[in-house]
């Protein structure tokens, strides 16, 4: 800046500097608006919803997930059933573990095995119809 050697340059100055003054306060202001905004918890929902839903991988993630504790569990009730067997119930606890486990990390291997066997069944089927 330069020096000052006058009151009309003193003023001129102190009016320039105002004028900043204002500027800067209204950009914070709207800082400040925005910031709250995003803050607030439907907008923080709102983002975290959307980032979710634009992520594949989360989205594979979960679904492998949730697919495995599904399958634990039924593996569970078919080896377990109703029965009071205290080892019986151990194993299948195990069981329901390791199988929930298993396709949790291998939804892709998991879902290669359906098909291959969905397959295999419908071609059986079909060529016992064609020998009908």
């Amino acid at each position: 800046m330069q020096n000052i050697s006058s009151t009309i340059e003193l003023k001129e100055a102190i009016r320039l500097l105002e004028i900043k003054q204002a500027a800067n306060g209204l950009q914070l202001k709207e800082q400040f608006h925005l910031t709250y905004e995003s803050l607030k918890p439907v907008s923080l929902l709102k983002s975290t919803l959307k980032d979710i839903s634009s992520s594949p991988f989360l989205i594979s993630n979960i679904l492998g997930t949730t697919a495995g504790l599904v399958t634990g569990y039924f593996s569970k009730k078919i080896v377990v059933g109703s029965s009071a067997n205290i080892f019986r119930k151990l194993f299948g606890t195990i069981m329901q573990i390791g199988v929930a486990n298993t396709v949790a990390q291998h939804p892709d291997a998991i879902k290669s095995i359906g098909q291959f066997i969905l397959q295999y069944i419908l071609r059986k089927k079909e060529m016992n119809s064609k020998r009908e």
